[in-house]
């Protein structure tokens, strides 16, 4: 069948309850992108998406139509992320971000990827700015910071410009469509190693399917809490990417000896607050947010090193938190975040 290139032919072909091709989605992302569709086209793609449950292959297409339109970043070597989508409105404290510093002081080469709050108070780029790192580098001193450091931070807005035709229909809908999954499968800098957290136990099943698709070493968790995170305060649900396949696992932090969390106890606020925990955990703080910071870094170290059999994942976790601790412990990390701000700023000028 013909590929289906005009927005009726899309939306009828949604509301009927089929399935796009990623041509055609990737079609679609590339009209919005160049500024080609109304509001009202785009809030009736997303919603009818939404409505009819959207595919592998469908999100596939718009990430790579995303990808295509993006700002380039070029990192030589393998790279990875550590980013969660967001909206499970728990607002805890940036745990992915500091997660991030540590992988990358444990010796992961780290290309974070992130925004500004979206559903919370306090978004990665709200943290680093707090913190002192220049989030706003052009992509050439981004991916000097990156060579430089082994971590470096890539803006959203500044490479994905054209994305801004969906977000008066983004903010205005007001509820979650495939808009909101997006942001982890379009690191313009295209890591090899990812690990990400998802609120919606359906959509994590597909992003951890585009990864297969793309032969890129993930795991793609979902605290069984309804945390987008790889949880402490209980199990979570684990999809383990290896080899171009995607295996559904549930991995119990207790078997790490970590003690249970409470919510409370992982909760943030403003960036100040949020800066704040991020100063005290690198400085050696123990306590619940030092866990899920570790356990978390763990995560993307496991992938960045070849994400294990599901049957193996415990126990490389194990290895990779200890990993994570040592590089607090010994200071590592605080002294990173240290050289971020001041090479960022410095190529900031």
């Amino acid at each position: 069948m013909d590929a289906r290139t005009s927005w009726p032919a899309l939306l009828n072909a949604l509301l009927s309850g089929d399935s796009l091709s990623s041509e055609e989605t990737s079609w679609a992302m590339n009209s919005l992108m160049a500024g080609e569709a109304s509001d009202v086209q785009i809030a009736g793609f997303a919603v009818a998406l939404r409505a009819k449950g959207e595919t592998v292959e469908e999100v596939t297409g718009l990430a790579e139509g995303m990808l295509d339109n993006a700002t380039r970043i070029e990192v030589p070597g393998p790279i990875a992320d550590l980013v969660g989508t967001g909206g499970d409105r728990a607002h805890t404290v940036n745990i992915s971000t500091m997660a991030a510093v540590v992988a990358a002081a444990s010796g992961v080469r780290v290309v974070k990827h992130g925004n500004r709050a979206a559903s919370s108070s306090c978004g990665a780029a709200d943290l680093l700015e707090h913190l002192g790192v220049a989030i706003d580098l052009p992509p050439e001193a981004t991916a000097r910071v990156a060579a430089e450091l082994g971590i470096t931070f890539c803006f959203a807005p500044l490479y994905h410009p054209a994305l801004k035709y969906a977000s008066r229909t983004r903010s205005e809908l007001g509820t979650p469509t495939v808009f909101n999954f997006l942001g982890p499968l379009t690191n313009p800098a295209r890591p090899s190693a990812q690990a990400v957290g998802v609120f919606h136990p359906r959509m994590a099943g597909v992003i951890a399917g585009v990864f297969a698709a793309r032969g890129c070493s993930s795991l793609v968790f979902r605290g069984d809490d309804g945390l987008d995170e790889l949880t402490t305060t209980g199990t979570s649900t684990v999809w383990v990417v290896r080899e171009g396949t995607a295996t559904e696992t549930v991995f119990d932090p207790s078997d790490l000896g970590i003690p249970p969390a409470r919510p409370e106890d992982l909760r943030g606020a403003d960036a100040a607050f949020n800066g704040r925990v991020a100063r005290e955990t690198f400085a050696g703080a123990k306590g619940p947010v030092r866990d899920m910071v570790l356990l978390n870094a763990a995560a993307l170290i496991t992938a960045y090193e070849g994400a294990p059999p599901a049957g193996e994942l415990t126990a490389a976790l194990r290895e990779a938190f200890d990993r994570a601790a040592t590089a607090v412990d010994s200071g590592a990390a605080s002294t990173l975040l240290d050289r971020w701000v001041d090479t960022s700023q410095a190529l900031r000028g």
